[in-house]
Protein backbone atom coordinates (compact mmCIF):
# COMPACT_ATOMS: atom_id res chain seq x y z
CA UNK A 1 0.00 0.00 0.00
CA UNK A 2 1.27 3.41 -0.97
CA UNK A 3 1.44 6.21 1.59
CA UNK A 4 0.44 9.66 0.29
CA UNK A 5 1.23 12.45 2.77
CA UNK A 6 -1.01 15.51 2.65
CA UNK A 7 -0.14 19.18 2.73
CA UNK A 8 -3.07 21.57 3.10
CA UNK A 9 -2.38 25.21 2.23
CA UNK A 10 -3.89 28.42 3.59
CA UNK A 11 -2.07 31.72 2.95
CA UNK A 12 0.86 29.76 1.53
CA UNK A 13 1.35 27.89 4.83
CA UNK A 14 1.00 24.25 5.80
CA UNK A 15 -2.15 23.87 7.96
CA UNK A 16 -4.75 21.30 9.02
CA UNK A 17 -8.47 21.76 9.59
CA UNK A 18 -10.80 19.65 11.72
CA UNK A 19 -13.92 18.38 9.90
CA UNK A 20 -13.16 20.85 7.12
CA UNK A 21 -13.93 23.77 9.43
CA UNK A 22 -11.91 26.84 8.43
CA UNK A 23 -12.27 28.32 11.90
CA UNK A 24 -10.53 25.22 13.33
CA UNK A 25 -7.23 25.90 11.61
CA UNK A 26 -3.80 25.00 12.93
CA UNK A 27 -0.58 26.16 11.24
CA UNK A 28 2.17 23.52 11.24
CA UNK A 29 4.82 25.06 9.02
CA UNK A 30 5.25 28.41 7.29
CA UNK A 31 7.19 26.71 4.48
CA UNK A 32 5.41 23.81 2.72
CA UNK A 33 8.52 23.04 0.65
CA UNK A 34 10.39 22.08 3.83
CA UNK A 35 7.63 19.62 4.68
CA UNK A 36 7.56 18.19 1.14
CA UNK A 37 11.33 17.68 1.20
CA UNK A 38 11.06 15.76 4.48
CA UNK A 39 8.59 13.40 2.82
CA UNK A 40 10.81 12.98 -0.23
CA UNK A 41 13.90 12.36 1.92
CA UNK A 42 11.99 9.59 3.70
CA UNK A 43 11.46 7.83 0.38
CA UNK A 44 7.80 8.72 -0.06
CA UNK A 45 6.94 9.27 -3.71
CA UNK A 46 3.58 11.01 -3.79
CA UNK A 47 2.08 14.16 -2.32
CA UNK A 48 -1.54 15.22 -1.87
CA UNK A 49 -1.49 19.02 -2.06
CA UNK A 50 -4.68 20.90 -1.25
CA UNK A 51 -5.33 24.60 -1.82
CA UNK A 52 -7.86 25.29 0.96
CA UNK A 53 -8.04 28.98 0.04
CA UNK A 54 -8.89 27.88 -3.49
CA UNK A 55 -11.53 25.41 -2.33
CA UNK A 56 -13.26 28.19 -0.42
CA UNK A 57 -12.90 30.86 -3.13
CA UNK A 58 -13.81 28.60 -6.05
CA UNK A 59 -10.60 29.38 -7.92
CA UNK A 60 -6.96 28.30 -7.61
CA UNK A 61 -5.02 30.60 -5.31
CA UNK A 62 -1.92 28.80 -4.02
CA UNK A 63 -0.52 27.59 -7.34
CA UNK A 64 2.88 29.09 -6.48
CA UNK A 65 3.27 26.50 -3.70
CA UNK A 66 2.64 23.75 -6.27
CA UNK A 67 5.15 25.28 -8.68
CA UNK A 68 7.85 25.46 -5.98
CA UNK A 69 7.38 21.92 -4.67
CA UNK A 70 7.18 20.45 -8.18
CA UNK A 71 10.36 22.28 -9.23
CA UNK A 72 12.38 21.35 -6.15
CA UNK A 73 11.29 17.75 -5.47
CA UNK A 74 10.59 14.67 -7.58
CA UNK A 75 7.32 13.96 -5.78
CA UNK A 76 4.33 12.87 -7.86
CA UNK A 77 1.88 15.60 -6.87
CA UNK A 78 -1.88 15.64 -7.05
CA UNK A 79 -3.21 19.15 -6.59
CA UNK A 80 -6.76 20.22 -5.79
CA UNK A 81 -8.87 23.01 -4.36
CA UNK A 82 -10.76 25.51 -6.48
CA UNK A 83 -10.45 23.78 -9.86
CA UNK A 84 -13.51 25.08 -11.68
CA UNK A 85 -12.48 25.89 -15.27
CA UNK A 86 -10.40 24.41 -18.08
CA UNK A 87 -7.91 27.20 -17.44
CA UNK A 88 -7.59 26.02 -13.81
CA UNK A 89 -6.80 22.49 -15.01
CA UNK A 90 -4.15 23.91 -17.34
CA UNK A 91 -2.61 25.92 -14.46
CA UNK A 92 -2.40 22.74 -12.36
CA UNK A 93 -0.57 20.79 -15.06
CA UNK A 94 1.61 23.72 -16.20
CA UNK A 95 2.88 24.13 -12.63
CA UNK A 96 3.98 20.54 -12.23
CA UNK A 97 1.10 18.45 -10.88
CA UNK A 98 0.85 14.90 -12.22
CA UNK A 99 -2.83 14.73 -11.32
CA UNK A 100 -5.60 17.29 -10.90
CA UNK A 101 -7.75 16.52 -7.85
CA UNK A 102 -11.41 17.30 -8.34
CA UNK A 103 -14.48 16.91 -6.17
CA UNK A 104 -17.17 19.58 -6.24
CA UNK A 105 -17.06 20.12 -10.02
CA UNK A 106 -17.72 16.42 -10.63
CA UNK A 107 -20.88 16.78 -8.55
CA UNK A 108 -22.11 20.20 -9.64
CA UNK A 109 -21.04 20.33 -13.29
CA UNK A 110 -20.70 16.84 -14.69
CA UNK A 111 -20.71 18.14 -18.27
CA UNK A 112 -17.62 20.27 -17.66
CA UNK A 113 -15.74 17.52 -15.84
CA UNK A 114 -16.47 14.95 -18.55
CA UNK A 115 -15.14 17.47 -21.08
CA UNK A 116 -11.85 17.59 -19.13
CA UNK A 117 -11.67 13.80 -18.98
CA UNK A 118 -11.84 13.73 -22.77
CA UNK A 119 -9.49 16.69 -23.27
CA UNK A 120 -6.70 15.80 -20.81
CA UNK A 121 -7.28 12.06 -20.30
CA UNK A 122 -9.15 10.39 -17.44
CA UNK A 123 -5.85 9.04 -16.05
CA UNK A 124 -4.81 12.65 -15.26
CA UNK A 125 -7.52 13.11 -12.63
CA UNK A 126 -7.85 12.05 -9.01
CA UNK A 127 -11.52 12.07 -8.04
CA UNK A 128 -12.24 13.01 -4.45
CA UNK A 129 -15.46 11.82 -2.90
CA UNK A 130 -16.14 13.58 0.38
CA UNK A 131 -18.81 11.70 2.27
CA UNK A 132 -21.13 12.17 5.21
CA UNK A 133 -23.55 9.31 5.98
CA UNK A 134 -22.83 7.79 2.54
CA UNK A 135 -23.89 11.03 0.83
CA UNK A 136 -21.53 13.29 -1.14
CA UNK A 137 -20.47 16.65 0.37
CA UNK A 138 -19.05 19.53 -1.68
CA UNK A 139 -17.60 23.03 -1.48
CA UNK A 140 -14.84 22.38 1.05
CA UNK A 141 -17.42 20.25 2.94
CA UNK A 142 -19.67 23.24 3.47
CA UNK A 143 -22.62 21.60 1.67
CA UNK A 144 -24.09 18.07 1.77
CA UNK A 145 -26.00 16.62 -1.22
CA UNK A 146 -28.44 13.74 -1.70
CA UNK A 147 -26.05 11.90 -4.03
CA UNK A 148 -25.21 8.36 -2.96
CA UNK A 149 -21.45 7.64 -2.80
CA UNK A 150 -21.71 4.33 -4.71
CA UNK A 151 -23.76 5.81 -7.56
CA UNK A 152 -21.31 8.69 -7.78
CA UNK A 153 -18.27 6.41 -8.07
CA UNK A 154 -20.02 4.10 -10.52
CA UNK A 155 -20.84 6.95 -12.92
CA UNK A 156 -17.21 8.09 -13.14
CA UNK A 157 -15.61 4.65 -13.22
CA UNK A 158 -17.70 4.11 -16.38
CA UNK A 159 -16.14 7.30 -17.80
CA UNK A 160 -12.60 6.05 -17.27
CA UNK A 161 -11.59 7.55 -13.90
CA UNK A 162 -9.04 5.20 -12.34
CA UNK A 163 -7.97 6.84 -9.07
CA UNK A 164 -10.52 7.74 -6.41
CA UNK A 165 -10.11 8.79 -2.79
CA UNK A 166 -12.86 8.90 -0.26
CA UNK A 167 -12.94 11.08 2.86
CA UNK A 168 -15.50 10.56 5.59
CA UNK A 169 -15.72 14.16 6.79
CA UNK A 170 -17.12 13.12 10.16
CA UNK A 171 -13.72 11.49 10.74
CA UNK A 172 -11.35 13.94 9.08
CA UNK A 173 -8.82 15.68 11.28
CA UNK A 174 -10.11 13.95 14.42
CA UNK A 175 -7.54 11.13 14.58
CA UNK A 176 -10.32 8.69 15.50
CA UNK A 177 -9.57 6.05 12.89
CA UNK A 178 -10.69 5.69 9.26
CA UNK A 179 -14.10 4.55 7.96
CA UNK A 180 -13.19 0.90 7.51
CA UNK A 181 -16.73 -0.32 6.75
CA UNK A 182 -17.34 2.35 4.13
CA UNK A 183 -14.02 1.55 2.43
CA UNK A 184 -14.70 -2.19 2.53
CA UNK A 185 -17.99 -1.59 0.72
CA UNK A 186 -16.40 0.65 -1.91
CA UNK A 187 -13.54 -1.81 -2.58
CA UNK A 188 -15.98 -4.72 -2.80
CA UNK A 189 -18.12 -2.90 -5.37
CA UNK A 190 -15.23 -1.35 -7.35
CA UNK A 191 -12.30 -3.76 -7.08
CA UNK A 192 -10.79 -2.50 -10.35
CA UNK A 193 -10.05 1.07 -9.21
CA UNK A 194 -6.98 2.48 -7.47
CA UNK A 195 -8.79 3.26 -4.23
CA UNK A 196 -7.22 5.66 -1.75
CA UNK A 197 -8.37 5.95 1.88
CA UNK A 198 -8.46 9.43 3.38
CA UNK A 199 -9.41 10.88 6.76
CA UNK A 200 -9.13 9.69 10.33
CA UNK A 201 -5.80 7.83 10.13
CA UNK A 202 -4.25 8.07 13.60
CA UNK A 203 -1.77 5.22 13.87
CA UNK A 204 0.30 2.62 12.04
CA UNK A 205 -2.38 0.12 13.11
CA UNK A 206 -4.97 2.09 11.08
CA UNK A 207 -2.70 1.91 8.04
CA UNK A 208 -2.16 -1.81 8.46
CA UNK A 209 -5.93 -2.31 8.64
CA UNK A 210 -6.47 -0.25 5.48
CA UNK A 211 -3.85 -2.33 3.70
CA UNK A 212 -5.56 -5.51 4.90
CA UNK A 213 -8.95 -4.56 3.45
CA UNK A 214 -7.41 -3.81 0.05
CA UNK A 215 -6.82 -0.05 -0.10
CA UNK A 216 -4.19 0.68 -2.75
CA UNK A 217 -3.04 3.83 -0.92
CA UNK A 218 -3.81 6.02 2.07
CA UNK A 219 -3.61 9.79 2.47
CA UNK A 220 -2.10 10.72 5.83
CA UNK A 221 -2.16 14.26 7.18
CA UNK A 222 -2.82 15.31 10.73
CA UNK A 223 -1.36 12.11 12.24
CA UNK A 224 2.04 13.12 10.86
CA UNK A 225 1.84 16.72 12.05
CA UNK A 226 0.63 15.72 15.51
CA UNK A 227 3.46 13.14 15.77
CA UNK A 228 1.06 10.19 16.02
CA UNK A 229 2.95 8.55 13.16
CA UNK A 230 6.60 9.27 12.42
CA UNK A 231 7.85 9.74 8.88
CA UNK A 232 10.20 6.82 9.51
CA UNK A 233 7.21 4.56 10.27
CA UNK A 234 5.48 5.72 7.08
CA UNK A 235 8.58 4.82 5.15
CA UNK A 236 8.43 1.28 6.53
CA UNK A 237 4.77 0.80 5.55
CA UNK A 238 5.40 2.33 2.12
CA UNK A 239 8.22 -0.10 1.39
CA UNK A 240 6.36 -3.28 2.36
Amino acid sequence: MQIIPAIDIIDGKCVRLTEGNYSQKKIYNEHPLEVAKQFEDAGLQRLHLVDLDGAKAGKIINWKVLETIAAKTKLIIDFGGGIKTTKDVEIVFENGAALATVGSIAVKNETEFVKWLLQFGAHKFLLGADVKDEKIAVGGWLETTDINIYNFIESYVQKGVQQIFCTDISKDGKLQGPSIELYKNVIKKFSEIFFIASGGVSSIKDLEELKLIGCKAAIVGKAIYENKISIKELQTINMQ
